[in-house]
């Protein structure tokens, strides 16, 4: 099934149609519930996706990986984790999957990543258990200011990666059940109409279940927290010459069976 949010209403999303769901105002309070009977509006026209909004707003916990593909690791010159490598993002940096964006620096760059929803909470999940607590994927943009983000000697991730609309994602949440083999999917970035970014999500180093588990051997994992699962090679601080983001400038963001973001720059 695809989840999505239109006119701060709660979708469902099937076949080219839609139907609101009784009783639920967002996507979120509907997690747990994503196994019960839903009681749905009659079918109505889809409409322009360029209306939905983002699946989920108020997650407790954002977080994200970094260097998880090995083709990123090679064009930064990183060694390969040992671990995942985590870091956090902000609430107030999330979007729709259709936003406009202001540029805060003349470094600003793309990310383009698979997004995990968590819909079971739980602490020491084991890696055999993970995808029971695994709601749903979307789309996620980690939109990064390299300039702030290297301004010291050590990085600085979290906040060059939460400016405002620096995490659009969306543009709905498309439960496990509907996707046959979530390492086959192709994911990729283009920009202006020339690929950027291209890869399949087999070539993740840690894949979702082993995120999840790791997680929680930390942290708790709540219903609605987001993990941006890290981004392929490609990226625009590791070409030569490097290349960043303008304004007038448009990136689509896709994954194969998820759908995709159209993110404007100004």
């Amino acid at each position: 099934m695809k989840f999505a949010m239109y006119n701060h209403r709660a979708v469902i999303i099937k076949d080219g149609s839609m139907q609101l769901i009784n009783g639920f105002n967002d996507v979120k309070s509907l997690l747990p519930h994503l196994n019960e009977k839903l009681f749905l509006s009659s079918k109505r026209n889809l409409p322009d996706t360029n209306l939905l909004e983002a699946p989920i707003t108020d997650p407790k916990q954002i977080f994200a990986v970094g260097f998880n593909y090995r083709d990123h690791l090679q064009e930064l010159k990183t060694k390969a984790p040992k671990s995942p490598n985590i870091f956090t993002k902000f609430v107030s940096s999330l979007a729709g999957p259709n936003p406009t964006v202001a540029i805060p620096s003349s470094k600003t760059d793309w990310e383009t990543e698979l997004v995990v929803v968590i819909g079971k909470d739980g602490r020491n999940i084991k890696k055999i258990d993970a995808q029971e607590h695994i709601a749903g994927y979307m789309i996620g943009q980690d939109l990064s200011d390299r300039q702030l983000q290297f301004a010291n000697d050590e990085p600085q991730f979290s906040l060059a990666k939460s400016y405002k609309n620096f995490s659009p994602i969306g543009p709905w949440l498309t439960t496990p059940d509907e996707i046959d083999d979530l390492g086959s999917l192709n994911i990729s970035t283009t920009l202006n109409g020339v690929e950027k970014q291209h890869s399949q999500l087999k070539n993740l180093i840690f894949d979702p279940k082993n995120l999840v588990s790791y997680l929680s051997t930390i942290a708790e994992l709540y219903p609605g927290d987001l993990i941006f699962t890290g981004t392929p090679g490609g990226v625009g601080a590791g070409r030569n010459p490097q290349e960043f983001l303008k304004p007038g400038d448009q990136l689509i963001s896709r994954i194969d069976q998820l759908g995709q973001l159209t993110i404007n720059f100004k």
